[in-house]
């Protein structure tokens, strides 16, 4: 009896250890972004939805939504990182005052919901969202500054990105797609090409 559960003991502390592997929803070097980040993000949304006049808009369902909340959580780390090696950080006050700015060219408080539900971002998310882009400017201007002509910046800055994720390493949960190291980006788990288009479920 004792030898039973001793077995049975050890099969659950693997099942538990590898319940905690699952628990990411991709890593990045040491970094890892859980499932219960990227869920709560989702369901952020889908709840905000509610509330909204959505049928003008162009919304993210199922994997769609799945793997574009885990492409912003994912790429908003690798941009911090590649700013980071390039000695560019973000304040609290530069945020809070590009937050001011966006809330007025919504339309105040009153329009910002509709905003981030068209825009498919998490009420909790504005502010990595605000320092994601902050920082792509930042490294923008940084380009700029070296030489690097404005018609080629967008490209310049994901070529950072790109050598970034493959300097650290990145992994994908399949539940959410694969890691496309060739553009820094997550895609899905069947598809051929760029020109595949979602397959409606």
């Amino acid at each position: 009896m004792k030898k039973i559960l001793a077995v049975v003991s050890v099969a659950t502390a693997l099942l538990l250890s590898g319940c905690s592997q699952v628990g990411a929803a991709a890593t990045l070097g040491s970094t890892k972004i859980t499932q219960a980040t990227v869920q709560s993000s989702i369901d952020s949304i889908i709840a905000a939805r509610v509330g909204v006049d959505t049928s003008q808009m162009q919304l993210e369902t199922g994997e769609s939504l799945n793997r574009g909340q885990l492409r912003f959580h994912l790429l908003t780390a690798l941009l911090l990182a590649a700013g980071k090696e390039l000695k560019i950080s973000v304040s609290k006050a530069e945020i809070d005052t590009r937050r001011v700015s966006i809330i007025e060219q919504v339309g105040g408080a009153e329009g910002l919901p509709k905003a981030l539900v068209g825009a498919g971002i998490a009420s909790e998310d504005l502010d990595a969202y605000i320092e994601a882009i902050t920082m792509s400017d930042k490294i923008s201007q940084t380009l700029t500054a070296s030489g690097v002509a404005e018609a080629d910046l967008g490209a310049a800055v994901q070529k950072l990105v790109i050598a970034k994720a493959k300097e650290l390493g990145v992994t994908v949960n399949p539940r959410y797609g694969k890691w496309d190291p060739t553009v820094a980006d997550v895609v899905a788990l069947d598809s051929a090409s760029p020109a595949v288009t979602p397959a409606t479920k």
